[in-house]
């Protein structure tokens, strides 16, 4: 059932546990709902929920909208459907929709709104009074300042540089940021809040690879400065439960800026550097059972995501360090299959994989002899191995990390390939809305930095 929830299913799932006492699956029907509000309340059965369901669910950190315009919306939409039975209920909900973090021009609404609601003749609903009361005549309480969020999974910042014109000044990171939580306050206003989780016990990182598997985190290669000497090989492993590190089998190549992905049990690591301008297209898998490195089939690319089984590879740089468009579907054992081209070049960007699709965003691409940023996007689609634009990024990501998290896809920190600016921004990308957010800016290391998707427990979450 955890399998099948969706926006138009999930409420009934939520009733289904509550009645039966499974507190896991109703933990999980109830946090759908709060991070896919606006969706599940433009559905039919969101207008028979219980005041009190509702109420509860308004009155949650965790709830996801885009502004407390959605909430109130949805509460609306929620009396019209039964007015004269659920206008008596008006003022109680409305204490669940946090007026002060609303804009004026937002509060116009719910004038109007108001206005519309004494047409239905009820001279007891007193919507319009008591919210003002609690947008313009009171300081918001200090929770009431922001709704936070903490997903059960946290995007963890590894590693990464910071760009300065002097390389002596430049200080690589060993450092491990996570975001505990997401914070939405007034209006579309949104930021992270990070917190160190430690620190790498070699090397400080930039230009190197993570991944998870199996619950802990794998950091691999980089460059812990700028020499030809300064390529790593090393493996580390972190637990998060035991908070602790492991050294394990070093890669047989020194790599640099290359990808980690996990693909039925085993890591491989695909491509990169090999040296100061000499790119590699040999893969390496790592086998946690028996802690080893092996040779698989040589590739060459530079964002690699995994999807349906499948490990996709797409753009990066060929050996004159030309900007690809070439997309590939690789597997360990039987090499490489060609797949559509992108219809832009680019190199040093993201893919990440959602709701079944391959989503591709920033880096570089090629201008004349030299490169320019690249903002438009793509997404590709498997089923009909074809490619389609989507909402370009408002600001350049050049080296950037990304993450996809609650199906929502994140492009952290890099910089401009134009003026060579970091860019410690992130941005986010709704696949629902096909819109990109700014959450935000990073807490340290901006560029060649690497993120990952993992769960942390509980006591560091408080």
């Amino acid at each position: 059932m955890q399998q099948k929830i969706d926006s138009g299913f999930c409420l009934d799932v939520a009733s289904f546990a509550e009645a039966y006492g499974m507190s896991e699956l109703l933990e999980e029907a109830n946090d759908f709902v709060l991070r896919n509000f606006s969706k599940v309340s433009a559905t039919a059965k969101f207008l028979d929920l219980p005041a009190e369901k509702l109420l509860g669910f308004l009155r949650s950190d965790g709830l996801c909208v885009p502004s407390e315009l959605a909430a109130f919306r949805a509460v609306i939409a929620w009396i019209e459907a039964k007015p004269e039975e659920r206008l008596a209920q008006a003022s109680l909900l409305m204490t669940g929709v946090r007026f002060p973090l609303m804009t004026f021009r937002e509060f116009r609404e719910v004038r109007a709104i108001n206005l519309r609601m004494e047409c239905f003749g009820d001279d007891d609903v007193e919507l319009y009074s008591s919210a003002l009361k609690e947008f313009g005549f009171s300081l918001p309480k200090s929770e009431d300042r922001c709704r936070v969020r903490r997903p059960r999974d946290t995007v963890v910042l590894v590693g990464g540089d910071q760009l300065n014109p002097d390389v002596g000044q430049r200080i690589p990171s060993r450092e491990l940021w996570f975001a505990n939580s997401l914070r939405s306050g007034t209006g579309l206003v949104k930021d992270i809040e990070w917190r160190k989780l430690g620190e790498i016990p070699d090397r400080p990182k930039f230009r190197h690879a993570v991944a998870v598997l199996e619950g802990k985190l794998y950091v691999v290669g980089g460059c812990h400065f700028y020499a030809k000497d300064d390529m790593m090989k090393s493996t580390y492993s972190f637990d998060p439960v035991a908070d602790c590190w492991t050294r394990l089998a070093d890669m047989h190549e020194f790599r640099s800026n290359f990808s980690v992905v996990p693909h039925e049990d085993r890591l491989y690591a695909i491509g990169g550097d090999k040296e100061i301008n000499a790119n590699m297209d040999s893969v390496e898998m790592y086998n946690p059972d028996n802690d080893s490195w092996r040779y698989c089939n040589a590739l060459s690319g530079y964002a690699v995501a995994v999807l349906n089984d499948g490990i996709f590879v797409s753009g990066g740089f060929n050996c004159q360090y030309v900007c690809l468009v070439s997309m590939f579907l690789y597997h360990p054992e039987r090499g490489t299959a060609y797949l559509a081209d992108m219809a832009h070049d680019r190199a040093q960007h993201c893919m990440e994989a959602a709701r079944g699709l391959l989503y591709v965003a920033g880096g570089v691409c090629n201008l004349r002899r030299f490169y320019t940023d690249q903002l438009a996007c793509e997404v590709y689609d498997p089923a009909t191995d074809a490619w389609t634009g989507f909402t370009p990024l408002p600001l350049p990501h050049v080296g950037a990390a990304s993450a996809v998290l609650e199906e929502k896809i994140y492009v952290l920190g890099g910089y401009c390939q134009d003026d060579y600016s970091e860019s410690g921004l992130v941005h986010r990308f709704d696949p629902g809305s096909q819109q990109w957010e700014n959450m935000g800016r990073l807490p340290r290391a901006v560029t060649d930095i690497r993120a990952c998707l993992l769960r942390l427990p509980k006591h560091l979450r408080q």
